[in-house]
């Protein structure tokens, strides 16, 4: 049953895709082409016939959302996000399932969406308007707030087709978040604009949740972004609803899912490459909150070689960067043996947070890389049983700072 408050409601959902494969040949001529299609037209042997694979980009989904929440969808690239998003703007039919919405929907799926690129920018806000059902009036209203937000005044009376991405969807998100939908649909576009305009929009659209009570679904890679805005999320994996909760649950479980046999995969084909990294606290022990510890990378060289730097960078579980230890750029770098070589990095006193956090590694020149790995590498912090600064180890942030408090 549709509760009062409940403006989504998706039961059982799946959208199924029929995937046709041909077999390929390295080199084929004219008269290979004219025989092939010969043969097709007077024969219906199966070996004429393309393969059909059958693929569900989404199965059997269900989820709820209530008025006024504003709901993070994460998930791996092909785990089925946009699909859903698709299927919930009505862009393409499910293939089983149910989707009961109320209200007006109004959608950012990709950059132009809804766009008519001979209009004006002026003429595409009342468009849009009109699209969302809106009287011409209403429209009026709202058009210097829109135009403003957006800051493409200048370009107004310019056909869109002439903006570049981050005017189109400085454009489109204005007109969305301000002709006031009852529901507003935003895939990862907003990765278009600028970091001043993404702080402006994330604003924007906690407004409109938390004072107009319009409710928000929002897709993105950002995990900070979704963390900020939604308080409840959901997490796809495969097409299938794999974890669904808080924001902060559901986060940590995506990570899981994305660290999963995460390990060093050694570019071998190179002089010089990575094959594994180590971190160990004080006297070898677990690394804790304040105390010294080494990071050590292990490196493969071909050959015998000079004047290298090596750089580790440490990320949040939000994909933050916090910091990076980089051998000096005014110095020779360091010296490798040919075979394996362990570089060591000693920190005096680690100033981070407990937790999980990845690890992106470098060696190269100051300037070129040898070899980068690119994530996947977990570091995990311990708890200090008796922690010694004033900050609590469950404080807010992922920085600790010895610290002396006094009147």
């Amino acid at each position: 049953m549709f509760s009062v408050s409940t403006v989504i409601k998706v039961k059982q959902l799946g959208k199924k895709y029929t995937i046709h494969h041909e077999a390929r040949e390295r080199y084929t001529a004219l008269r290979d082409v004219i025989n092939k299609k010969t043969k097709t037209v007077f024969s219906r042997s199966k070996e004429s016939q393309p393969v059909k694979e059958e693929f569900w980009a989404l199965k059997e989904l269900s989820f709820e959302l209530k008025q006024g929440e504003a709901l993070g969808i994460v998930g791996r690239n092909g785990a089925g996000k946009s699909t859903l998003l698709k299927l919930l703007s009505r862009i393409t039919e499910p293939s089983t399932g149910e989707i009961e919405i109320r209200g007006k929907v109004a959608t950012l799926l990709e950059v132009g969406t809804g766009f008519h690129p001979e209009l004006t920018g002026k003429e595409n806000i009342f468009l849009n308007g009109a699209i969302l059902g809106m009287k011409r009036q209403e429209i009026k209203k709202r058009f210097d707030a829109i135009v403003d937000f957006s800051g493409v005044e200048k370009f107004i009376d310019t056909p869109v087709k002439r903006y570049s991405s981050g005017m189109y969807m400085r454009l489109a998100f204005a007109i969305a978040a301000h002709l006031e939908p009852d529901i507003l649909i935003i895939d990862e576009v907003l990765a278009v604009g600028d970091a001043e305009f993404q702080e402006k929009c994330l604003g924007k659209m906690n407004e409109v949740t938390k004072d107009s009570g319009r409710t928000v679904l929002f897709v993105s890679h950002n995990l900070s972004a979704v963390q900020q805005l939604c308080q409840n999320s959901i997490c796809l994996q495969n097409g299938s609803l794999s974890y669904s909760g808080s924001t902060k649950d559901v986060i940590e479980h995506y990570l899981g899912i994305k660290n999963e046999g995460s390990r060093i995969i050694p570019h071998v084909n190179k002089d010089i490459y990575i094959t594994d990294f180590l971190a160990t606290g004080k006297n070898g022990g677990p690394i804790i909150p304040g105390e010294s510890c080494t990071m050590t990378i292990v490196v493969f060289s071909k050959n015998s070689c000079s004047k290298l730097h090596f750089g580790i960078g440490v990320n949040d579980k939000m994909g933050n960067r916090i910091f990076t230890p980089f051998t000096k750029y005014d110095s020779e770098g360091l010296v490798l043996q040919q075979g394996s070589n362990q570089v060591h990095c000693q920190i005096e006193s680690l100033p981070l947070m407990p937790g999980n956090y990845d690890i992106h590694l470098y060696v190269g020149s100051a300037f070129d890389a040898d070899d980068y790995v690119a994530g996947g590498v977990n570091l995990t912090i311990h708890p200090y049983p008796f922690f010694k600064y004033s900050m609590p180890v469950e404080g807010q942030g992922s920085v600790i700072l010895k610290q002396n408090w006094y009147l």
